[in-house]
């Protein structure tokens, strides 16, 4: 009796752990993204690229001092698979992003989420800077509240797209 509940115990604790695996990811939110230009992306045409999403502000001094590293990992991974899309926080001006990508001349996909509708699908981020690191299949891997730790960031990127 007392193997047949161990094994019964086994068999439930594989089970869930099969289910977690396949039907438990923490998918990223289904949002649509319109940048500075005009161009449109969504995150069903995201799915095959690591996409790093960065909830940012003009008047955040944590979104200014990364948006260098930001641009630098889009120069060394951008051609190896990383897409990466700012969303400008709702309360940011659109001239003073504009200003902002014009002046350090952002070389990525930036948006402006007018309504927070993007902030708010991904679970109504209110901090600036929040950052999301997704995989291919469209789950989120990491999520950062403040200043990424770009070591980490780099240690990911170069797992995920194999660089």
């Amino acid at each position: 009796m007392k193997k047949a509940l161990l094994s019964l115990l086994a068999l439930a604790v594989v089970g869930l752990i099969a289910y977690t695996t396949l039907f438990d990811r923490n998918a990223a939110p289904q949002v649509s993204y319109t940048s500075l230009s005009g161009q449109q992306a969504d995150t069903a045409s995201l799915k095959g690229k690591v996409v790093l999403v960065n909830f940012w502000a003009t008047s955040c001094s944590g979104c200014v001092e990364e948006m260098p590293e930001i641009k630098k990992l889009h120069q060394q991974y951008g051609s190896k698979g990383l897409q990466i899309m700012a969303v400008a926080m709702s309360y940011d001006p659109p001239n003073y992003v504009q200003a902002f990508v014009q002046k350090y001349q952002l070389p990525f996909f930036v948006a402006l989420d007018g309504e927070g509708s993007i902030a708010k699908a991904f679970g109504d981020i209110q901090l600036a800077p929040t950052t999301f690191l997704i995989d291919k299949q469209g789950n989120i891997l990491k999520r950062y509240v403040g200043v990424m730790d770009f070591k980490e960031v780099h240690q990911i990127l170069n797992q995920q797209l194999g660089a």
